[in-house]
């Protein structure tokens, strides 16, 4: 017995480990293809530098060597600094960030925890992840970086609502709050895929999701030319790298959770009997990879928004037009009117 519970305690610290390692690699490349992605849209070069022993590699190495100079700058403490939320508060964001990935499908029965109110839990974590970044704006004793802490937890509280009420759609069109179970709603084709009769809340999920990882063109809260990089201004080294890393783990579960909620998770575009028609984990990340594509691409053309703006955007557009499609989803869903009945 005893055995018994020390391999579930083994084989669940496996699991853990086999979604960490491949999820920190690819936030690493996730900054190296954003950059390459800006740059030819930008008609530049890109990371084409560092390589490997002498090799050049276009520049697949300049993760490792951004990640090797942050680790090895000084973290300096501002006066008069709370040192010890100072530091925890970026612990906060990037626990919150990876432990979301816990209910994540990633295939039919590839999957850590498969517990029946998944989505609640994971906007329960993505929701904790705003209380790193007051803290951070706070312990820094900078009235720069409490602005910019201000500013970005009005900016994620507000577009939560808009967001969380887009998945509420989907959760009266699938029945369901488990993230496996809302999957298999979509199967049968593209044409049972909710992207479909809810493409409002489709795009409102999105566009919430950008403005709730501060990323342009809603980076108000890290705006350079108007509070000199928000609420982490005064960190440095591994601090500020832990900071990075969150958001780029916030912007690929947003990337994915849309793909599960409204592309059909892994199940192929592609019908018939062919390889390519057979659902798989690979379908699941191309669809993951094509939403974090837009996130490089708004970057790389849209101009920042004024705060104004987006706060008139989130409360009194995305949040209406949710609340009204719920409406309407729910209608169609009583009186069987809906695609997929």
């Amino acid at each position: 017995m005893i055995l018994e519970q020390i391999w579930m305690i083994v084989w669940t610290l496996l699991k853990i480990v086999a979604i960490m390692l491949p999820l920190i690699l690819c936030v690493a490349y996730a900054t190296y293809f954003e950059r390459k992605v800006i740059a030819f849209m930008h008609t530049r070069m890109g990371p084409n530098r560092v390589g490997l022993f002498g090799f050049r590699l276009r520049g697949l190495m300049q993760p490792f060597a951004d990640v090797i100079k942050l680790l090895t700058k000084e973290i300096i403490f501002p006066s008069n600094a709370n040192k010890f939320l100072f530091l925890i508060a970026p612990v906060i964001t990037l626990a919150t960030a990876f432990a979301a990935w816990a209910v994540v499908p990633f295939e039919d029965g590839l999957v850590l925890a498969n517990i029946n109110a998944g989505l609640v839990y994971i906007l329960a974590m993505t929701s904790l992840g705003v209380y790193g970044v007051i803290i951070a704006g706070w312990a820094s004793n900078s009235k720069y970086a409490l602005l910019g802490a201000l500013r970005s937890a009005a900016q994620i509280v507000s577009y939560e609502i808009a967001m969380g009420f887009a998945l509420v759609g989907v959760l009266v069109a699938a029945g369901s709050l488990n993230l496996t179970e809302i999957v298999h709603g979509q199967q049968g084709g593209i044409q049972n895929w909710y992207f479909i009769p809810l493409f409002p809340l489709f795009v409102i999920y999105f566009i919430a999701g950008v403005a709730e990882t501060n990323r342009a063109p809603f980076d108000v809260a890290e705006g350079e030319s108007e509070i000199v990089a928000g609420f982490h201004v005064e960190y440095s080294g591994s601090a500020f790298a832990v900071f990075f890393l969150a958001e780029y783990a916030n912007m690929i579960i947003i990337s994915a959770l849309a793909a599960i909620m409204f592309l059909g998770g892994w199940y192929s575009p592609i019908g018939g009997d062919s390889i390519l028609a057979t659902p798989s984990v690979f379908w699941f990340f191309v669809k993951t990879c094509v939403f974090m594509y837009l996130y490089f691409w708004f970057r790389a053309s849209f101009p920042r928004y004024r705060y104004d703006q987006i706060m008139r955007l989130g409360w009194k557009v995305f949040i209406p037009i949710t609340i009204v499609w719920i409406m309407v989803v729910a209608i169609m869903k009583v009186y069987h009117l809906g695609p997929w009945f």
